[in-house]
């Protein structure tokens, strides 16, 4: 079962909160996210929100929900959540008779201090790009870059919830083990290889019971939305931890998220066919689905930009290092991860967040991270005011942007998440 594109994403409407309407915005009326907000500096308790142009709703105030528990409104059915989105729709679509009440409801993005969406219990992180498994298997183990069981299996391994930040969040350059070359002990000290993953963070809505797979057939009704997210990594410390048992302090220090959630139902009209290389292995049954295959897989164009604490003093614009979409880089859709977690019984939560690992493309410059762009530091990347990058330095802030746009619909967009490094 999809979402299916209504009335809400009509082309033709225009909301009475002007911002919407401006060509090439975030968040159109047609987008309608979710997140977590307080007036800045206030103390009070967080709000639950929808972004509307440069304006946030107050959805306790505009009377649309009672509480401000955002995983209660996550975890309710399908339908229930559809009719809120049609609710919010109607009242805030020009001429609409709930006007004069929400508008004393809104409040401006600027004025806003913003939070992680909810209360994230797990956190699961992905390996869903082949192109970066296979760039990031060169670094690691070149005799064999792509083990076997990665065109089968949906890797994962489970991260750490605490560590994970709102955008804004200030990125502390972590210290562990590391292995110099030729040494013959480790040592303990700060990252010198700290990188950024340009992924999306998929957000669980409904539940499951404990001992309960969620098939293909149900996987995206337990789907709420997605988020931009940066799973910040610590290159040298991995390259010494991850064997036997995959990433640990390189990992676990930081992770950024964006504040608003698009939800499934604002991306149905850029859903897009899941396709495998007919030479590659199909999918298992638990895996495959007709409509799946016809419609399984979104598109959202991704990109990634930095800018150096040098840039930032002299006032220069961040620069782009990348850019791909999800339908170039993803081996594997949100469906299926979510199928292929619960298969063996494990019960899912909602707000627990499944990670897609480094989104990268086939190409070159639609890599997902420095590691693979730098070429592990044998390439530095060249920026436009003379310096060089071969991993992210002291000052640097880094920011993924996301958009969802085709012919016949209007765009809408993830926002962006932006993180700066500290020493």
């Amino acid at each position: 079962m999809h979402a299916a594109i209504d009335a809400t994403h009509d082309p033709q409407l225009r909301s009475w909160v002007a911002s919407a309407n401006q060509p090439g915005g975030d968040f159109p009326i047609q987008n309608l996210p979710f997140g977590r907000f307080r007036v800045a500096g206030s103390g009070r308790p967080l709000r639950i929100g929808v972004a509307i142009g440069d304006q946030i709703l107050d959805l306790q105030a505009a009377r649309l929900v009672e509480g401000c528990d955002m995983n209660a409104l996550m975890a309710a059915p399908a339908a229930e959540r559809l009719a809120l989105r049609h609710a919010l729709s109607q009242g805030l679509r020009a001429d609409s008779a709930q006007q004069n009440q929400w508008s004393q409801a809104l409040v401006a993005q600027d004025r806003a201090e913003m939070a992680l969406p909810c209360d994230i219990g797990d956190y699961t992180d992905f390996y869903t790009s082949v192109h970066h498994a296979t760039n990031v298997g060169r670094q690691f183990r070149p005799d064999n870059p792509l083990l076997p069981n990665y065109k089968w299996v949906p890797i994962g391994y489970h991260g750490r919830a605490s560590s994970i930040g709102v955008s804004g969040q200030r990125v502390h350059r972590p210290q562990g083990q590391t292995m110099a070359a030729g040494a013959s002990a480790p040592a303990l000290g700060p990252s010198r290889r700290l990188d950024y993953e340009l992924e999306l963070g998929w957000f669980i809505g409904q539940g499951n019971d404990l001992g309960t797979p969620i098939g293909m057939g149900a996987a995206e009704q337990h789907l709420f939305g997605v988020a931009l997210f940066n799973d910040w990594s610590a290159r040298d410390l991995q390259g010494w931890e991850y064997q036997p048992l995959g990433p640990f302090l390189s990992k676990n220090f930081a992770s950024t998220l964006a504040p608003w959630v698009v939800t499934l139902e604002a991306l149905a009209p850029f859903r897009a066919p899941f396709e495998r290389p007919a030479t590659d292995p199909q999918p298992l049954p638990y895996l495959d689905a007709p409509g799946h295959r016809a419609q399984g897989a979104f598109s959202i164009t991704l990109e990634v930009l930095l800018q150096t604490g040098r840039m930032r003093a002299a006032a220069q614009p961040a620069v782009r290092l990348s850019c791909t979409n999800t339908t170039r880089a993803a081996y594997w859709t949100p469906a299926q991860l979510v199928a292929h977690h619960t298969v063996n019984g494990c019960n899912l939560r909602p707000g627990d967040l499944l990670g897609s690992g480094t989104l990268s493309g086939p190409e070159p410059h639609e890599a997902g991270s420095l590691l693979e762009l730098a070429r592990s530091g044998r390439q530095p990347v060249e920026l436009p005011n003379g310096e060089q990058r071969s991993f992210l330095e002291d000052g640097d802030t880094l920011t993924l942007r996301g958009w969802c746009e085709r012919a016949g619909a209007v765009r809408i967009g993830l926002g962006e998440v932006s993180g700066v490094v500290t020493g």
